[in-house]
């Protein structure tokens, strides 16, 4: 194996180990924040779900003696809001993964594409440099036979040289360029799963903000008269209710604020749905430029084929030496060809399964 084969095959493998290890950073953060809000969550239920005690002194009117009291209280709102912080922290859980998978491909998508183009483009140099050594050394004899000058075949080692200096330059473009493992489902259901769960939150927050409009008390415990003392303890049981009568606007208002965010996070600049119609619009630039390049290209290489048939039989020393330089101009835009049709046959596929 080559030096050059063995440093490309030992930067993809660096490149493999890295996406693994990234890989497993992006799940441990998602696992790690939904274990806090579950956390949070639990306590918080716990909190609503325990009956809280409480003891003091009351005198329930005046002349009557003064009483010692302590019991328990329990409230069935609170029992409601227990369930419902574990659904909403559920929920928020669900948004941050939704929202970090799509925020990593919109950030990495085009990336991604420069990287797999570039690592194309290092297969294309390869390629090119083997016909270009075909071509040296073929002109190597010929100048042994003294039927070439050796100028002719410095100009050949020159271009040779561009491909060398071209293969590290790209080398050294993928190691500069991070990306991340990027989900496989298309931009724009990520984006949909993004903004259900979106809907999905504040729909659990909703819920949880109505069960302040009502709540059902039950308190039990014991009371004991104190002043004169009494050493008999007396059980009690009390029952309230509340309910708030502007329940029925406000949970108008509460739902229409559902439909509101949901409304905000289509437009919001630096959100999903935002940021995925920029890619979308930079990804059809990109493939109008890239078509531009293209069709430039096909226009040189026709060109550089014309020459060639008026060569194709070259005798003399300075014909031959016209041939070489075309043929050695046709290798090196046959690399700019095949990139470009590569791009830009990625980015339409891109596009096309995204949008």
């Amino acid at each position: 194996m080559s030096q050059r084969s063995l440093a490309f095959a030992f930067l993809l493998v660096v490149l493999l180990s890295t996406s693994r290890v990234t890989a497993q950073n992006i799940q441990a953060d998602q696992q790690n924040y939904c274990a806090y809000l579950t956390e949070q969550a639990k306590a918080q239920g716990d909190l609503l779900r325990t009956p809280a005690a409480f003891a003091g002194f009351t005198q329930p009117e005046t002349g009557l003696t003064t009483q010692l009291i302590f019991g328990a209280q329990l409230s069935l709102s609170n029992l409601k809001k227990a369930g419902i912080t574990l659904d909403a922290a559920r929920n928020n859980c669900e948004l941050y993964k939704a929202s970090t998978g799509v925020q990593m491909t919109v950030q990495y998508a085009l990336q991604g594409i420069e990287k797999d183009a570039l690592g194309h483009r290092l297969t294309l140099i390869d390629d090119a440099a083997k016909s270009l050594d075909g071509l040296i050394d073929k002109t190597q004899k010929m100048v042994d036979a003294q039927n070439m000058t050796r100028p002719m075949l410095i100009s050949l080692i020159s271009n040779r040289l561009k491909l060398d200096s071209d293969r590290a330059d790209t080398q050294s473009r993928i190691a500069a360029l991070y990306v991340p493992p990027l989900p496989d489902q298309p931009i724009k259901a990520q984006v949909a799963a993004k903004q259900s769960s979106d809907i999905a939150e504040q729909t659990s927050l909703a819920r949880l903000a109505r069960q302040n409009n009502w709540d059902v008390a039950l308190s039990v415990g014991t009371h004991q008269q104190i002043n004169p003392p009494s050493g008999r303890l007396e059980p009690y049981g009390e029952v309230s209710v509340s309910y708030n009568l502007a329940s029925h606007a406000i949970n108008k208002h509460l739902d229409s604020s559902v439909v509101a965010y949901g409304n905000w996070k289509k437009v919001q600049e630096g959100d999903a749905a935002r940021e995925a119609e920029v890619l979308r619009d930079q990804t059809q630039q990109f493939i109008a430029a890239q078509q531009s390049r293209l069709d430039a290209l096909k226009r040189e290489s026709v060109e550089i084929e014309n020459n060639l048939n008026l060569v194709s039989d070259a005798e003399t020393s300075a014909a031959l030496d016209f041939h070489n330089q075309l043929a050695s101009t046709q290798i090196l835009l046959g690399i700019e060809t095949g990139d470009a049709t590569y791009r830009l046959q990625r980015l339409q596929e891109f596009l096309s399964k995204n949008f």
